[in-house]
């Protein structure tokens, strides 16, 4: 008899499926046939978390997957470290939040410009969650403002946190009720500390941050889908030190900038990279202040990594 269910974590050889028999809530290890790996060559993971599937029990208990449902969505990320292929790191996502802190560790632009693009490239709503707000100075409340102003002004909605502010948590918790959301943000930022706090019973280790170079430790070592008491699921994820774009090409970068799309409009050719090219649209909105200076350097500093890939 075959079962159908959803990936809750994998491990790279086994994967926890979490499914319904006789309408009670069960788990099972399963896993993957070679066909699949080499269906799915060009991945690092050919199946990924939150992935449905279709698989059969065996007799000693464990379960063989069958069939792997078309993805609603995935949010893919380019392998590091040399590796061959791509990685998905969740599928089948609602929302998207990008997690960075005020300090310790600092915002990272380019780590969050880049995540933004992949998910208007791969249609995932998107939101931003700045953390940590109870070390912010007096002189730091004027760039979280214009922070927070930029990017609500581009449609991405920022949400400021806390673990020590109760409010924010709340606003946190209602703004992930009844979806499937995902956690993706650098080591160290809190996306553990926020979600203990959001789910104590989870209980998840949290890790420090160093001093002397403000990185943190990686506490989640695989992705995990987790269920939520006020509804809906959150997946996870294990600390990013970088998020490398897959299946962009430099002249359609553009395309996933927002504050781009009405000007790229007015470029004198069609495959205008809007960097150094006559006549460029997007430049002359730079120019007359219409593109903020920090997304338009980010903007720039993708292109660079994108052409000299």
């Amino acid at each position: 008899m075959e079962h159908r269910g959803r990936i809750v974590e994998s491990t790279g050889s086994w994967y926890e499926v979490s499914y319904r028999q006789d309408g009670e809530p069960k788990k099972i290890n399963c896993r993957l046939p070679g066909r699949f790996r080499l269906k799915e060559h060009k991945l690092t993971n050919p199946i990924a978390v939150g992935d449905f599937v279709h698989f059969n029990i065996n007799d000693d208990g464990s379960g063989s997957i069958q069939e792997i449902e078309e993805r609603q969505n995935y949010l893919i990320r380019e392998s590091t470290h040399h590796q061959e292929g791509n990685q998905i790191l969740v599928a089948n996502i609602d929302c998207a939040y990008v997690v960075q802190s005020i300090k310790k560790p600092a915002i990272k632009r380019g780590f969050l410009d880049r995540f933004l693009v992949t998910c208007e490239a791969y249609q995932i709503p998107a939101r931003i969650v700045l953390n940590k707000i109870d070390l912010a100075t007096g002189t730091d409340q004027p760039k979280i403002e214009d922070f927070a102003e930029l990017y609500d002004s581009l449609g991405y909605k920022v949400l400021s946190t806390s673990i020590k502010n109760e409010k924010s948590l709340n606003r946190l918790k209602e703004d992930l009720r009844k979806k499937t959301s995902v956690f993706v943000g650098p080591s160290g930022v809190g996306k553990t500390s926020l979600l203990n706090h959001i789910e104590p019973s989870i209980n998840r280790k949290v890790g420090a941050v160093s001093d002397y170079n403000e990185k943190g430790t990686h506490t989640t070592t695989f992705a995990r889908l987790l269920p939520l008491h006020s509804g809906g699921y959150l997946v996870d994820t294990p600390g990013l030190r970088e998020f490398g774009l897959v299946n962009i090409e430099p002249w359609e970068l553009s395309l996933f900038f927002p504050e781009m799309l009405e000007f790229r409009q007015q470029c004198k050719f069609n495959n205008c990279t809007h960097s150094h090219e006559p006549g460029c649209g997007v430049m002359q909105a730079f120019e007359e202040g219409h593109i903020h200076p920090d997304r338009y350097d980010s903007y720039l500093n993708i292109l660079d990594s994108l052409e000299n890939a």
